[in-house]
């Protein structure tokens, strides 16, 4: 996807340098001069010296064999110190390692970022399956038990505005009308959780329940992921009496629970 820089009430180098640092997070670990400038829209001598530049700010790095570049040690303070100082973070972190480890599932956090969802940080548990999910990673709202939990705060009109229908299907599972996600987040509001079964990733299930603020606002969303067999896949996704599921039910509302007295919240 093109990362274009605008010009609008802006200033043009400080976009032009930020949309190089984003087209090196893009996805691919490393890139040649001419891939940043295919992804960012600028010239490849614009690019160029840009690269440069931030190379001799510590902010990318040159493989001096490859001569391929990628982002460089010199951003992890960066990253480090604004993920460190959210609030959110903060209260989450002890709460969902220790979730992670009472029910050996994954443990996640995250909170909205426009029409995506961000991560904030992720546990994993000795019976979920290995996850590549890291702090700064973003997934769909609308696929997800966080997402649907975050999408709660949002009206229906709102939530028409932020996502395009159809929503992008990831499974045959995936909910892609908006009345349908009506539907399903009026159950997260009555019931104060959400369940997402195979709806982003076949043989794989989540738990998830709002965080609040001293407002009252839902600020974040908390889930436990991990295979069907034992959170349940479609087949069992409507089974109050599983004894299991509502235990670990049980565990993530006390745990968002948790985290949300910690932001003043409850």
């Amino acid at each position: 996807m093109a990362i274009r820089v605008t010009d609008a009430g802006t200033n043009q180098s400080v976009e032009r340098a930020v949309s190089v640092l984003r087209a090196l997070d893009s996805g691919r670990a490393e890139l040649r001069v001419s891939d940043v400038a295919e992804v960012t829209g600028l010239g490849s001598s614009t690019a160029s010296r840009l690269l440069s530049t931030l190379e001799r700010l510590d902010m990318v790095e040159r493989d001096p064999v490859s001569n391929l570049y990628r982002l460089s040690l010199g951003t992890l303070s960066l990253s480090a110190t604004a993920l460190n100082r959210h609030p959110v973070h903060r209260a989450s972190r002890m709460v969902l390692q220790g979730l992670a480890a009472r029910t050996g599932l994954g443990a996640n956090v995250a909170v909205r970022r426009g029409d995506v969802l961000l991560f904030l940080c992720n546990f994993e548990g000795t019976r979920a399956p290995k996850s590549y999910t890291q702090a700064g990673d973003t997934a769909p709202l609308h696929a997800t038990g966080i997402g649907k939990c975050l999408l709660t705060r949002l009206t229906p009109k709102e939530r028409r505005r932020l996502l395009a229908e159809p929503l992008a299907a990831h499974t045959e599972f995936t909910t892609v009308s908006h009345d349908l996600l009506d539907e399903e987040i009026d159950t997260v509001r009555r019931s104060g959780y959400a369940v997402e079964a195979e709806e982003r990733a076949l043989g794989r299930a989540s738990l998830a329940a709002p965080v609040r603020d001293a407002s009252g606002d839902v600020v974040a969303a908390i889930s436990l992921w991990g295979p069907t067999s034992l959170l349940g896949g479609q087949a069992k996704a409507t089974r109050p009496e599983d004894e299991a599921r509502t235990a670990l039910t049980r565990e993530v509302i006390e745990a968002a629970d948790a985290i949300s007295q910690a932001l003043g919240g409850i």
